[in-house]
């Protein structure tokens, strides 16, 4: 398929115009590792309204470097007359348990008054969804139309319908696994080292004015280099020089793929916690469901032909699960040439396969 270029545009988040979150303290908290948290508050983001009943409520699990603010992050999907309709439903958006966009992580304050960094727990995604499970139940919501989430977020979305199969009709997830392989196990941990190899990251007790900045940005032209495909870096930059005709012949930026990896790294490390990116990667490389036999929700699996982080057969994988646990389940394998940022940046051909489904 043709790169058609008015669709190829930067995976950015919308910002939103104003902070809209709102916080819940949702209490003490034991990870599945064994740690242990005194309190943990979610950061969470809503939009439409909720129905008399309480039966029309969506919850969408953002990916690895994601957010509250999902109707940001997924505007090709989420808002008014778009395929998760909010005139129809009432859309949740919460950030991750170990996260640094509002619900506690590594860069919270500990009981003593410090910033946890490396005393956090480890966390699981398991822990996430508890975390999120916490959040309805204090917005009064005991069960999901739907439960929707890509990469790290179709993870969560899978866990859902297994820890809490009485509480989840429908999950859509795309450009996703079930588990990791070793080759995303490979990128994670690169992109760890990149962090931890960095003298500033001291063992994670690095502060505000000296962090591992240096590190956070490799950390993050590595994801970057795995998001695409390579249609699509050919595409944007072939061999194109950054502002010059001729060679430098040095180690400075000579080409255009350069200078967007830099941007990209250095852009990063102004929104995100170095440590957070430690234990969310970590998190999503335990992850490993064996069974859906636990379920009781339909599913829609979304996969791309050009995805090679998250490539078709794991989603296969996946429908072939909820096939084997007699589950109602269909997976969709969609042509477009962007890389696994295609399930944030397509909102025509899974848009129509999620409003059907959700619709259905």
């Amino acid at each position: 398929m043709q790169i058609d270029s008015a669709l190829f545009q930067e995976n950015e988040r919308t910002a939103p115009t104003a902070d809209e979150r709102q916080f819940v303290d949702v209490g003490p908290f034991t990870c599945e590792a064994g740690g242990q948290l005194a309190n943990v508050t979610v950061a969470y983001e809503t939009w439409g309204t909720l129905n008399a009943d309480k039966s029309n409520a969506i919850l969408a699990c953002h990916a690895l470097t994601g957010d509250a603010h999902a109707i940001g992050w997924w505007d090709r999907l989420i808002g008014p007359g778009k395929p998760i309709d909010t005139d129809l439903y009432f859309v949740i958006g919460s950030n991750c348990l170990g996260g640094c966009q509002g619900t506690t992580g590594p860069t919270s304050l500990h009981p003593d008054g410090n910033p946890y960094r490396t005393r956090f727990p480890m966390v699981t995604v398991g822990d996430m969804v508890e975390v999120q499970a916490k959040l309805l139940d204090h917005l009064g919501i005991d069960k999901l139309h739907a439960v929707a989430g890509g990469s790290m977020g179709g993870m969560q979305a899978l866990e859902w319908t297994v820890r809490f199969p009485d509480r989840v009709s429908k999950a859509f997830i795309t450009a996703s696994c079930a588990a990791h392989s070793a080759m995303q196990i490979g990128f994670n941990e690169t992109a760890r080292q990149a962090i931890m190899q960095d003298p500033a990251w001291n063992q994670g007790f690095y502060t505000d004015e000296n962090y591992p900045e240096g590190g956070l940005s490799v950390s993050r032209m590595i994801g970057h280099l795995s998001f695409l495909s390579d249609a699509a870096f050919t595409h944007k930059f072939g061999r194109r020089l950054q502002n010059k005709s001729e060679f430098d012949y040095s180690f400075g930026v000579e080409f255009e793929v350069e200078s967007y990896l830099r941007y990209q790294g250095q852009k990063f490390t102004k929104r995100f916690d170095a440590n957070s990116l430690l234990y969310v990667t970590r998190a999503i490389d335990y992850y490993d469901c064996q069974s859906l036999a636990n379920s009781r929700s339909e599913y829609l699996f979304v996969s791309f032909t050009s995805d090679w982080l998250y490539p078709t057969y794991q989603s296969a994988t996946m429908n072939r699960l909820a096939e084997e646990a007699g589950r109602k389940c269909r997976h969709e394998i969609i042509d477009l040439p962007y890389g696994h940022d295609a399930f944030l940046l397509d909102g025509e051909f899974q848009g129509k396969f999620v409003a059907e489904f959700l619709k259905a």
